[in-house]
């Protein structure tokens, strides 16, 4: 059976891939691959206003970004082609005109206008908008007529009037009462097909089956089972994914921050991050394990253990798993990582310390634990750069205190009569230890001032990581800056 799977994932090519549609990409690629079966990517280009080759493209790369790919599709071919909805308008008509010679469809000339005031009415009436019917029933004369006044007519589906009953892999057995659907075009005046229809005929011609998407489609469900059952089509295996909804829990917008896959790749997020994370976004591995690899993910993803309920994107628990997964990055790849966005600042891209190699894999170590995505690299690599700093109120006082000119003038003169070999151990733990016992101060005492003087700030990188890193000529030049400014 497990050979038998095939799973699709049909984006519109209208803009690029949101962090929604991402995540229906993922689950349908963990379902296909954990069970060997085929993932289609199609392109259903219905909307011609909007829909572009460009936005294919982007849809593409964005998804080989996530590590994700596909058996069939546009930019692959494969035995179901074509896979681009727009080069299918021939069989879409085979298929109408199948339905209209069963009667299951009819020809409808209803103008924009007169479908709005229908829709008004309705809504006057407290009703949920339908068709009316207007055209069901007309006569062969009736339709010549509208014809010779230029009519263009659409083909709308006879919507059967019966319940119907959608079977769910998530959520159970679904139910539509009789009636509140109406007839639903299937076929526009201009020719092209609408979404419905020309989802049903692609995804029963490319063999798919199972149909996992986001259940904003679920509406669309019932309409969809009655084509098939009107067409004599065999039903695929549905699979509607709880939507991802904002902090607020309303639906997830721009307002909220980011959604385009593609802004979190300019903030610097990693794959593998956005990935696990997307994964755990309405399924559950059943255990409170959070980390995994795709590979990981693979293995232990099933539909049954995805939720019904929505899933609330928390972009700060994104940012901690983006975090982790830099951590894990082996010291010499963090530090060509941050390095090259660092780079991206004109302002600090021709440092030369960007080209030291042992400098690199310093900065690696000492921002390591302060970066949670790659964007925020270049700000901190900035006030590294720096040759002074300016101090608050606070600071200047906290300078005045006790030993803190004499403990900053030791070592600043330490600073500059050292190598950079000879100042990191200077800076050591034992080194800024025996700096304290020379003034009779330790802990706070000793860390304090220093912090304040080469950074401004009382928290930050550790000072054994941080001096080596600003090296002596740099701390020598801060402390004067500081001392001056405290004088």
């Amino acid at each position: 059976m497990s050979a038998l799977v095939r799973v699709r994932f049909a984006p519109a090519p209208t803009g690029s891939l949101h962090v929604g549609g991402a995540r229906t990409a993922l689950f349908n690629y963990l379902f296909a691959r954990g069970r060997s079966g085929t993932l289609v990517l199609r392109s259903e280009d219905t909307d011609l206003t909007r829909s572009s080759i460009e936005s294919e493209r982007v849809i593409e790369d964005d998804l080989h970004w996530l590590g994700l790919d596909w058996d069939e599709g546009v930019d692959r071919g494969g035995p179901y082609g074509p896979y681009r909805q727009t080069e299918r308008r021939d069989r879409y008509g085979l298929a109408a005109a199948r339905l209209l010679e069963t009667e299951a469809a009819y020809p409808c000339y209803c103008t924009p206008e007169e479908l709005e005031a229908d829709r008004s009415a309705a809504e006057a009436r407290g009703q949920a908008p339908k068709y009316s019917g207007r055209c069901r029933d007309l006569t062969q004369a009736q339709r010549s007529a509208l014809e010779s006044e230029g009519r263009k007519p659409a083909i709308r589906f006879r919507m059967p009037e019966r319940d119907v009953y959608v079977e769910d892999l998530v959520r159970g057995s679904v139910h539509f009462p009789a009636g509140s659907i109406g007839d639903f075009v299937i076929v526009k005046s201009d020719g092209n097909a609408a979404y419905n229809f020309a989802a049903v005929i692609d995804d029963s011609e490319m063999a798919i089956t199972h149909v996992i998407r986001g259940d904003e489609h679920l509406p669309n469900t019932p309409r969809q089972v009655s084509l098939y059952e009107a067409l004599e089509l065999p039903l695929p295996l549905f699979a509607h994914v709880s939507m991802i909804l904002a902090p607020d829990h309303q639906k997830l917008s721009k307002r909220h921050g980011a959604t385009a896959l593609s802004e979190y790749r300019e903030q610097g997020f990693l794959a593998p991050a956005l990935v696990n994370y997307l994964a755990l976004l309405g399924w559950s591995p059943g255990d409170d394990r959070e980390l995994f690899t795709l590979d990981e993910l693979t293995r232990a993803f099933s539909i049954e253990r995805v939720s019904k309920s929505p899933a609330v994107f928390d972009h700060a628990k994104l940012r901690w798993f983006n975090a982790h997964y830099l951590r894990a990055l082996p010291l010499e790849g963090r530090a060509d990582l941050f390095v090259a966005w660092a780079a991206r600042d004109p302002r600090i891209a021709r440092s030369p310390e960007l080209s030291d190699q042992r400098w690199r894999k310093r900065l690696a170590a000492a921002i390591g634990d302060h970066v949670e995505i790659l964007s925020d690299v270049a700000p901190a690599v900035e006030e590294l750069l720096r040759d002074d700093v300016t101090l608050g109120d606070t600071a200047r006082e906290a300078l005045k205190e006790g030993s803190a000119r004499s403990l900053l003038s030791d070592l600043a003169d330490v600073a500059r009569h050292s190598n950079a070999d000879g100042f990191e151990g200077a800076t050591s733990r034992e080194g800024l230890s025996e700096l304290g016992r020379r003034h009779g101060v330790k802990g706070k005492a000793l860390f304090q001032p220093i912090r304040l003087a080469v950074t401004g700030t009382e928290h930050g990188i550790e000072l054994p990581l941080l001096l080596p890193l600003l090296g002596p000529a740099r701390v020598a030049s801060r402390i004067a800056s500081a001392l001056s400014q405290d004088s």
